[in-house]
């Protein structure tokens, strides 16, 4: 496996993969992130990915400067994954001196994680627009957890025309149904307890097949027990446009909530 830190050396190992398969993360991986790696070298025989702490998608109260992070460890786990580049550059080689362009995704990124964290979406689509773009992958894997970034980055794709496969992969979990997380690692023991009533209102919602949206926000609800709720949302799966009743389009119950000072989400599909 090979480490670079420069788009210039991206470029140069690209010309060499006749197909390629990519999944961009911010490091301190887990099962989750290995997944799609793994996912990603079956599709097209070589999987990349980066590893990125991009701080475009932090707003000024938010986590960048603590945001946890293991390069060494990273690097191991990508390799047992069978990947066989890792690009880990330093911010500047991403936002060089003079940077001014940015991507703005309107639609998708409005409401749930887009009204809770200005900006964040700007960030998120404008580095994975750059991925792309330097990497011109034809397969790109990202996880259903960050359900609204998915959507995003499926939107940003698609509008742009950049000519990648979009990949979203199900949500990994911990065996008592904890969607995996790097923030899980804030999570003190009392307070990852606590976390786990994100996961048992999305799942008694979902096995209660109720069709009425509110009754279906109020079943999550009666889960969530000490947490601070941020967003209780039952949406449609393409547009994210909030819905009142679950037909025949594909629905998606979503939740944010801050356990302690963490701020963890998760959604299922209804």
């Amino acid at each position: 496996m090979k480490l670079v830190k420069t788009p210039d050396e991206v470029r140069a190992w690209r010309k060499t993969m006749p197909t390629l398969a990519l999944v961009p993360t911010m490091g301190f991986l887990h099962e989750g992130h290995l997944s799609l790696m793994r996912e990603g070298v079956k599709r097209a025989g070589v999987c990349a990915a980066t590893i990125f702490v991009n701080p475009t998608q932090f707003g000024p109260k938010e986590d960048l400067s603590r945001y946890p992070r293991d390069l060494e460890g990273d690097l191991a786990k990508c390799e047992s994954a069978g990947v066989s580049l890792v690009y880990a550059p330093e911010p500047a080689s991403v936002y060089p001196a003079g940077y001014q362009t940015y991507v703005t995704v309107d639609d998708v990124s409005q409401g749930l994680d887009g009204a809770s964290r200005p900006g964040h979406f700007r960030g998120v689509a404008t580095v994975v627009a750059k991925l792309l773009a330097l990497f011109r992958p034809d397969v790109a894997l990202f996880g259903e957890k960050d359900f609204q970034q998915l959507q995003v980055i499926k939107a940003l794709t698609k509008d742009l025309e950049l000519g990648v496969e979009i990949v979203g992969q199900p949500t990994v979990r911990e065996a008592d149904g904890l969607a995996m997380s790097s923030r899980n690692a804030y999570l003190s023991k009392e307070d990852r307890q606590k976390a786990l009533g994100l996961s048992r209102g999305l799942f008694r919602a979902r096995d209660s097949r109720e069709r009425d949206a509110e009754k279906v926000k109020a079943m999550i609800r009666a889960e969530l027990g000490e947490v601070r709720e941020d967003y209780v949302a039952v949406v449609d799966s393409e547009t994210l446009k909030p819905i009142s009743k679950i037909e025949a389009r594909p629905a998606r119950a979503l939740v944010a909530a801050f356990v302690g000072t963490t701020r963890l989400i998760d959604n299922v599909a209804l």
